[in-house]
């Protein structure tokens, strides 16, 4: 990828909604493998992700492969095996998070710092660049001049900036969150996040007063970037990322549908700037990312902190409101629309907010118009309506699920095609078809035939651009067809369809042939001393070569992996920019008259209460940032890891 080109990069939990992805202008896809992928149940066979890459670089689009836990040394052998079993199968890049896998033989492919390896300042991205990682991407909390300062710091020729633009939002700085293996055992750096940010949490401050209850004060809104592309271009982003592989086929297409239009008109307004991939999409649909399951949006800290981030009353999806309950009935409930052009379908998700403003839904099992032109609509529920808490005449109703949109994106919905330009030559012999691609490669094809001359030229010609024209079955579009005869020609039809399929067929297989491999960046030497020389366990050292990897760059002490249950007391077990106090507007900077906080103003703990777990909320306020703290249960302390690590048989004490 060259600095100036710009990558839609998008999810696919397999090679199917991959392929479609990339149909819908994906300029990259990031799937997991078969294993070490961070989504437990996002895996894929080799296999198929080596169909999802034939198809991928048909448009010069790449395949990125998740390998982003962190490992145990019983799996760093496999993990090595993985990475030359997916070079074989056409992977352009790998995604990592553990640093050990940089000590081992892996094959010549390039290497992606996850957004895992918490990137938040220049120096720890110069030091990755420095390691051998071509493109890094950033913590999803970053503001634009943080970003810029990031890309500043780097080689443009060496290192890409990548940053998430749309979907769900880890609360927690990515890899420095530990609640879900504190609580359960099971570890969101290998994978398995039990989500304990989007529970409900009884809120108290430090007197012990409840100050929220019941509020999912832990759940951000969903990513939406779509205001901001052109602001982060100019701060230096060039792989632009969607999140989702867990999501669905919809999901995929339409939010990549979406962004794609995005970025070809910014690209149509900046020459200076191009695809990283070849062809147009033509959606069959108006691409609308309120369509989807969201939280609502929010740009989160992109343009500075904000006062509306967070999902509070409910994880789910509120929807969008469509109408008001003009009256209940035993079976059925009456609606209003408020625009008589909304239509409701057999199959639809509605919902409301009860009396405690808790999210309840109800699916149409039915649905009928009483008067479609005023938009009164009778729905009958799936479940009994006696049991819907709180439904009531005039209560507000949403709509989160359309079964209409739903349906139509389950059809072929998009049609990427590569530009070519061909022309067709009479020669001795009798014609040659050459063929040029948007991207300049070529191909020709020739047959021997005896040309006729055409009673009717004007048809004639008609004839011929119409039949080299046909390129539907394949992925190629004709921008321009030039005739060079020396005289109008009758042609038969068969002899012209078959220069056509050959020239095509070889203009395929010269893009195959000029394809190449993105390089895999080479390590500076001596190796770059890390910008820190002692290491706790946020660093996530899970294994011995990954503590190899810091010792050869200058760090002195490096603690083990959280997972090796080294910290049984109270840490930090989740790290964010989101504060609970700044979102309550309880924060000591809101207060009237308070100018900054060092050594004046301190924010005091609070506490998270859900059932019987209980973690203590402290506040960094001089870099404006919030502490989770708890510590491991017994019961997964107890429980003996696979495969445990220990670095020191005696902690050494850090130098002062």
């Amino acid at each position: 990828m060259l600095p100036h080109h710009i990558e839609l990069l998008s999810p696919a939990r397999d090679a199917d909604i991959g392929i479609e992805a990339v149909s819908h202008g994906a300029d990259a896809v990031y799937i997991g493998g078969p294993s070490f992928g961070a989504r437990t149940s996002a895996d894929n066979r080799v296999q198929d992700i080596a169909r999802l890459a034939r198809h991928a670089h048909r448009f010069g689009s790449r395949v990125y492969v998740t390998v982003n836990t962190i490992l145990r040394d019983d799996e760093l052998e496999p993990a090595r095996k993985l990475a030359w079993q997916l070079y074989d199968a056409g992977a352009d890049a790998l995604i990592i998070q553990d640093m050990g896998l940089l000590e081992l033989d892996l094959p010549p492919i390039q290497l992606h710092a996850s957004t895992q390896t918490d990137i938040r300042t220049p120096e720890k991205a110069r030091f990755l660049q420095d390691a051998g990682l071509s493109k890094l991407v950033l913590a999803r909390e970053l503001t634009l001049p943080q970003i810029r300062a990031i890309y500043e710091s780097l080689d443009a020729e060496r290192c890409i900036v990548e940053f998430f633009i749309h979907g769900a939002l880890c609360v927690a700085y990515s890899g420095q969150c530990f609640i879900s293996h504190a609580h359960t055992g099971r570890s969101a750096n290998r994978g398995d996040c039990s989500q304990a940010c989007r529970l409900p949490y009884e809120v108290k401050d430090h007197l012990g007063r409840v100050v929220a209850h019941d509020k999912h004060v832990l759940s951000m809104k969903d990513n939406n970037q779509s205001d901001n592309l052109r602001a982060l271009i100019d701060a230096g982003a060039r792989s632009f990322k969607i999140e989702g592989r867990y999501k669905d086929m919809g999901y995929v297409k339409n939010i990549t549908a979406h962004y794609r239009l995005l970025f070809d008109e910014i690209l149509e307004e900046r020459p200076a700037l191009a695809r990283a991939s070849s062809g147009r999409c033509r959606f069959s649909f108006t691409p609308d990312p309120n369509q989807n399951f969201n939280r609502e949006f929010t740009d989160y800290f992109v343009q500075g902190r904000k006062d509306d981030i967070g999902a509070f009353d409910t994880p789910k999806n509120p929807g969008r409101p469509i109408g008001w309950v003009t009256k209940v009935n035993a079976t059925s409930v009456e609606l209003q629309l408020d625009d008589a052009s909304t239509t409701l379908h057999n199959g639809d998700g509605l919902c409301y907010h009860d009396l405690q403003k808790e999210l309840i839904g109800l699916q149409i099992n039915r649905a009928e118009a009483i008067n479609a032109a005023r938009g009164q609509w009778r729905v009958y529920p799936k479940d009994p309506v006696a049991g819907f808490k709180d439904l009531r005449k005039n209560t507000q109703i949403n709509r989160n699920r359309d079964m209409d949109w739903v349906r139509g994106l389950e059809k072929k919905s998009s049609d990427r095609r590569i530009g070519a330009w061909l022309q067709l030559s009479e020669t001795a012999e009798g014609l040659t078809m050459v063929v040029t691609d948007e991207d300049g490669h070529t191909a020709s094809a020739a047959v021997p035939i005896a040309l006729d001359t055409a009673r009717d030229p004007v048809q004639a010609e008609a004839k011929l651009r119409d039949g080299l024209g046909r390129l539907g079955d394949t992925i190629f579009e004709a921008t321009d067809i030039q005739l060079d005869l020396k005289a109008p020609r009758f042609v038969p039809a068969s002899q012209l369809n078959a220069l056509r399929r050959e020239a095509i067929e070889a203009l395929e297989e010269a893009r195959a042939t000029a394809w190449q491999r993105l390089p895999r960046a080479t390590p500076v030497e001596p190796p770059a001393p890390y910008p820190e020389d002692t290491l706790t366990y946020l660093a996530n050292v899970f294994n011995h070569k990954a503590r190899d990897f810091y010792a050869k760059h200058g760090v002195k002490v490096i603690a083990s992996a959280y997972e090796s249950h080294e910290e049984t007391g109270e840490v930090s077990l989740m790290i964010t920019k989101h504060c609970v106090r700044f979102s309550l507007s309880l924060c000591p900077k809101q207060a009237k008259g308070v100018v900054g906080v060092q050594g004046t103003v301190r924010a005091e703990p609070m506490q998270l209460i859900n059932g019987k777990e209980k973690l203590t909320l402290r506040f960094d306020c001089k870099p404006c940032e919030m502490h989770v703290v708890g510590k491991i249960r017994p019961s997964v302390l107890n429980a003996i890891p696979t495969s445990p690590i220990q670095l020191y048989r005696t902690r050494p004490v850090a130098p002062h």
